[in-house]
């Protein structure tokens, strides 16, 4: 071959890789952005205690609800596998403790600070901050993760009933709804724990929760109603990209637990219906960490095909965000309050880009 040849190809070389490079940089600068945003202007250090939004006059009450902070913990996490000091999941996990119920029939974690006032008890709540922790776990080995987590799938399986042939409740003492939010997750857990100890018990129940959610909840176009209502059993047809997310990535650990490509097939499928559904007019659906969950199952399908192109319209609207839905103050989301979920929904998606060599 020619030396013209060996130039070009050389050119081409130096092209790419400081395309990689402007790309992780931007990344990186993304993140440490919104990560000290989050802490200046949502943070209660005296308290360890998060805010609902930046301006007072909008929070419901003097801290946030659990479920920001449980979108914050799970970004915390994506931050420690880019950074390996360690620092970032332990004030969100000293927050979440205050939030901690040990109100029979299990330990859970209420929706409002326990100090400041009695809360209901969501499952999905707790189901966040299990599937944050047992990331932690496989990722640290610290088991204080790994008996949290076993703790929460305890908590959760008391929203368990075969009213409607089983499925797990949304919110403790709350009969009149069984939700894709509260399943999905529920076998994202159930998985991990049986990845993690071999136990046939967590395999069962991620089969169940996964049976039951297929049977009343996927649509015909290929993703997921949020809600069947009892006693009626009328489906509520709303559909969040959250929900399609949560079994997305189910179908990709099935698959990784029992080696039947027939989830591998179903995840391919969920994809592309995601896709064209939520993807519309080059924008997602506006609630950035509903897409964040839907990202993690798009990632999880990623490690095993390989293929970018499954992501390109994540990665295009993520940058779409930051290009136009961001103020002066580097805070994001499309009204003028800004709120903590979408500051961490945003953070986990950078967080996630971050890490994929692509």
């Amino acid at each position: 071959m020619n030396k013209s040849f060996w130039c070009v190809c050389l050119l081409l070389t130096a092209c790419f890789t400081i395309k990689a490079q402007a790309q992780s940089s931007s990344y990186k600068d993304k993140i440490d952005l919104i990560h000290k945003n989050i802490y200046e202007q949502f943070y209660d250090a005296s308290e360890g205690l998060f805010l609902e939004t930046n301006d007072p006059k909008h929070n419901d009450k003097p801290h946030s609800f659990l479920w920001p902070v449980c979108a914050l913990i799970q970004a915390s996490n994506e931050m420690e596998e880019l950074d390996r000091s360690g620092k970032y999941m332990n004030p969100v996990k000293k927050a979440i403790d205050q939030y901690y119920n040990t109100n029979p029939p299990a330990p859970g974690y209420q929706a409002y600070v326990v100090k400041e006032e009695a809360d209901a008890r969501f499952y999905d709540d707790n189901q966040w901050i299990a599937i944050a922790y047992l990331d932690a776990y496989n990722r640290t080995g610290d088991k204080k993760y790994l008996d949290l987590s076993k703790e929460i799938y305890r908590f959760m399986l008391t929203g368990y009933d075969e009213i409607s042939g089983g499925g797990l409740y949304w919110k403790e003492g709350d009969k009149t709804t069984k939700n894709t939010c509260s399943n999905g997750p529920g076998i994202l857990i159930a998985l991990q724990l049986y990845k993690i100890t071999k136990e046939s018990q967590y395999l069962d129940t991620a089969q169940m929760l996964y049976k039951w959610t297929n049977k009343h909840l996927l649509s015909p176009e290929g993703i997921y109603y949020d809600a069947v209502k009892l006693p009626g059993l009328k489906i509520d047809s709303a559909t969040y990209t959250y929900n399609t997310g949560t079994m997305l990535q189910s179908n990709v650990l099935f698959y990784q637990v029992t080696g039947d490509k027939a989830y591998l097939h179903e995840a391919r499928r969920i994809a592309k219906a995601a896709r064209k559904h939520f993807y519309r007019d080059k924008k997602l659906p506006g609630h950035y960490w509903f897409n964040a969950v839907m990202l993690r199952g798009f990632i999880e399908l990623y490690q095993v095909d390989r293929n970018k192109k499954d992501l390109q319209f994540i990665i295009d609207d993520s940058e779409r965000i930051w290009k136009e839905e961001r103020d002066s103050n580097n805070l994001l989301g499309k009204k003028k309050v800004k709120t903590l979920i979408d500051q961490a929904g945003m953070l986990e998606i950078y967080a996630l880009l971050a890490q994929l060599d692509i």
